[in-house]
């Protein structure tokens, strides 16, 4: 089996400013890593470097077999959620046809969907709980439906590694819970391998069978058993007291 994920002696620099260094990692299918650290720790970057949107100053990163860039081109291999995500609510959309357009990558824009690939997008606002909702304009959604409505897109084109930035940010407590037990769910169902950024401890632990802590370089946890967030916690104070004394 081969990985969906390698990473191989990475190093990404914003001009002179070095912001990752010396990353190696490999993910096996299936599996989820949660990424956390301090503010300006890299996690977002190396998010962004995976989805293909920048580039490493050296070293290689491969999403199933290929560079980042020309996985994300093919539209079915990687689906992507940024931090706090632009939509424009004031577009004449559905939820349905919001949720549709996560196929644009894998169709092309000028191309209608199949006939299987829009019931797939149906099943996911089904799995999300906006089957009921979904011919409501998107300007009508609260906070947590449009995150669950942007899973959907996300996962839309079935996706073999799901990027998660920052997910539960914006969406209150009872929102996070229903987002957490959603994403356990769809992990199982569609065999996904996740990526996920967060400074939600909790949703962490309850997630994720490998964490990694970035501040610069990367520290991984022992994925011997869960991790709890007071673990969590000590991890990124511990790692991050060590990177700044270095």
């Amino acid at each position: 089996m081969e990985p969906v994920v390698e990473i191989s002696k990475l190093d990404f620099a914003y001009r002179d400013r070095l912001v990752l260094k010396h990353i190696d990692l490999s993910l096996m299918p299936g599996r989820t890593l949660g990424l956390i650290g301090p503010n300006g720790g890299g996690k977002t970057t190396l998010i962004r470097l995976l989805a293909g949107l920048a580039q490493p100053t050296r070293g290689q990163i491969r999403i199933a077999g290929l560079s980042p860039r020309d996985a994300s081109a093919r539209g079915d291999i990687v689906g992507y959620l940024p931090q706090l995500p632009r939509l424009e609510t004031r577009l004449p959309l559905t939820l349905r046809q919001a949720a549709q357009l996560g196929l644009a990558g894998k169709t092309g824009m000028l191309r209608s969907a199949s006939a299987d690939d829009l019931a797939f997008v149906e099943h996911l606002l089904d799995a999300v709980g906006l089957l009921a909702d979904a011919d409501q304009p998107i300007g009508r959604l609260s906070g947590g439906q449009l995150q669950r409505m942007l899973i959907a897109r996300a996962l839309a084109p079935r996706p073999k590694l799901l990027l998660l930035d920052e997910p539960t940010t914006g969406i209150d407590a009872p929102a996070q819970d229903r987002f957490i037990a959603l994403l356990r769910e769809l992990k199982t169902s569609l065999d996904l391998t996740i990526v996920l950024a967060s400074h939600d401890l909790r949703a962490v632990g309850e997630l994720c069978d490998h964490v990694a802590c970035l501040n610069l370089s990367m520290h991984l946890h022992d994925p011997q058993h869960p991790i709890t967030p007071d673990e969590a916690h000590a991890l990124i104070c511990n790692f991050g007291a060590s990177r700044r004394g270095a």
